[in-house]
């Protein structure tokens, strides 16, 4: 066998050693190497919503509630001064304005119109519920329920009851508008009822309490069917078109303390009681909660000043509007889902076209 001469032998060996080291390094250099160090892109901003196509400032003092005429030409607010305006959706004309008599409620905290079109039903301090003729703005009957105050009302799809949530005695009660007869008296909260929301079959009537909890109760028997527990006291409420999710948020408008944390609005099943999603969008208490139409967006408001619509499935904001200078009280979709009305402390009413 032939030999390698030494000075051979040495080089051989000199090439495999730097071919080591230099395998080794890279090794090295692999494994160090932080898996973090992506770049994420950056979160883009959010688009603000456009000028208000309309402004109404009809009213002397803050509006606390707002309400589209299920034909969409025209919307209701219930106002702090003590009246309810309806004016024209398109041109913001007023139409007719009604002012509750001496002795009743000086003011307003919500209003709903009924989805037959042909009444009105308005209620705020005293715990006075008002009916009127949606097209005259006329009288045309009265629930007293002697509680500090009327917070919330909503009105079966058939437009023959109406339940309204009261402060005070913590009660939900529902109304036979026919017969003028309270049907049911729900006493299972154990603190103020802010709003209610009657779900889209008709079945059931969900409640928004201080206390912390959203009750949904049997619409027919006043039976309690589920207990959703946030635990932070809760102001706004929906339901989604399908029925199946109710979105709702906190707030304590007339409490002595505000909600100082925990703000959330929260996406639950109406079936299972399961939390869908946690939005966390507001910097503060969320007084409005309305669902888009077609069931994919949901419009919120509070004490931050912003009107924020998020997808409701993702929680993703898409369109941020910032025109108020006080609360949002309430927001209310157009019936074909192409506008937004939202009303505030700072005594307007903006309408914007809605383009997603």
């Amino acid at each position: 066998m032939t030999r390698l001469p030494r000075y051979s032998l040495l080089a051989a060996l000199l090439v495999l050693l730097l071919a080591a080291c230099s395998s080794t390094a890279s090794t090295q250099q692999h494994a160090t190497t932080p898996t973090s160090a992506v770049t994420a892109t950056p979160t883009k901003p959010v688009p603000q919503l456009s000028a208000p196509v309309i402004t109404y400032k009809g009213h002397a003092g803050a509006v606390i509630g707002v309400a589209w005429s299920p034909d969409g030409k025209q919307i209701a607010s219930a106002s702090d001064d003590g009246t309810v305006q309806v004016w024209n959706a398109a041109t913001g004309k007023r139409a007719w304005t009604y002012t509750y008599s001496a002795g009743g409620p000086k003011f307003l905290f919500a209003v709903a119109w009924s989805p037959d079109g042909k009444l009105i039903a308005a209620g705020g301090q005293g715990g006075a519920v008002v009916i009127l003729n949606a097209v005259t703005g006329h009288f045309v009957t009265a629930y007293y329920s002697y509680s500090a105050a009327i917070e919330g009302i909503a009105w079966s799809p058939d437009s023959k009851r109406l339940a309204f949530g009261l402060q005070g005695d913590n009660s939900a009660r529902v109304w036979d508008i026919a017969s003028k007869k309270q049907i049911i008296d729900y006493t299972g909260h154990t603190d103020s009822v802010n709003r209610v929301a009657w779900s889209p079959g008709g079945t059931e009537i969900a409640a928004a309490s201080y206390d912390g909890t959203v009750q949904i109760i049997n619409a027919a028997s006043g039976q309690r069917l589920l207990t959703y527990i946030v635990g932070t006291p809760l102001w706004s409420i929906a339901w989604s078109p399908d029925g199946k999710r109710i979105v709702t948020g906190t707030g304590a408008a007339g409490m002595d303390y505000p909600v100082s944390s925990g703000n959330a609005v929260k996406v639950f099943d109406a079936t299972t009681n399961k939390t869908l999603l946690t939005y966390t969008g507001h910097g503060g208490n969320v007084y409005a909660a309305s669902w888009s139409p077609n069931g994919q967006y949901i419009a919120t408001g509070g004490d931050d000043k912003t009107v924020r619509i998020w997808n409701a499935t993702t929680g993703q904001t898409m369109l941020i509007g910032k025109g108020f200078t006080d609360i949002v009280w309430d927001t209310v979709w157009s019936p074909d889902g192409k506008e937004l009305a939202a009303c505030s402390q700072d005594g307007t009413v903006q309408v914007w076209h809605i383009s997603l």
